[in-house]
C-alpha cells in the first residue's frame, strides 16, 4: 500500500511537465502571429506622423507674454545692459553678451561665471553658476 501511495502523486508530476510543453508550442506560434501584425500596422503611424509635422512647421510658435513684458531694471543692472525697459529674454541676452566680452566665464569650468565689480553688485556672490544667474538678475527687475 506504501508504494501505491507514492505512485500516485508521481503520475499527476509527469502529466505536469508534458502540458507545459503542449503549451509552449502554442506561445511560440502566437509569437510568431504577433511580429506579422506589427510590420502591417508600422506604416500607418509613419503617414500619421508626416500630418502633423506639417501642422506644426505652418503654426508659428508664439512666445509666452510675460517674458515678452518689458522690465525696467534696477541701477546696478543697468550699468551692464542699459538703463532701458527689455523683455526678460533680453536682459539675459545683453548680460551674456557682457560675460563673454569682458571674458568672465570660468575657463575650468564653463557653467560658472565670474563676476567682475558690476556683476559683484547684482550676484552678491564672486562666482556664480549660469542657472542661478537668471534668479539673481530677476530680483534686479521691476
Amino acid at each position: 500500500m506504501a508504494t501505491a501511495k507514492k505512485a500516485a502523486p508521481a503520475t499527476p508530476a509527469k502529466k505536469a511537465p508534458a502540458a507545459k510543453k503542449a503549451a509552449a508550442p502554442a506561445k511560440k506560434a502566437a509569437a510568431v502571429k504577433k511580429p506579422a501584425a506589427k510590420k502591417a500596422a508600422a506604416p500607418a503611424p509613419a503617414k500619421k506622423a508626416a500630418a502633423p509635422a506639417k501642422k506644426a512647421a505652418a503654426k508659428k510658435r508664439t512666445p509666452n507674454a510675460s517674458f515678452m513684458k518689458a522690465m525696467t531694471p534696477s541701477a546696478a543692472l543697468a550699468a551692464v545692459i542699459g538703463d532701458k525697459a527689455v523683455p526678460r529674454t533680453e536682459v539675459t541676452k545683453k548680460v551674456w553678451e557682457y560675460i563673454k566680452k569682458n571674458g568672465l566665464q570660468d575657463k575650468a569650468k564653463k557653467t560658472m561665471i565670474n563676476a567682475d565689480a558690476k556683476l559683484k553688485e547684482i550676484f552678491k556672490q564672486a562666482q556664480v553658476s549660469m542657472f542661478e544667474m537668471t534668479k539673481l538678475i530677476n530680483s534686479h527687475l521691476k
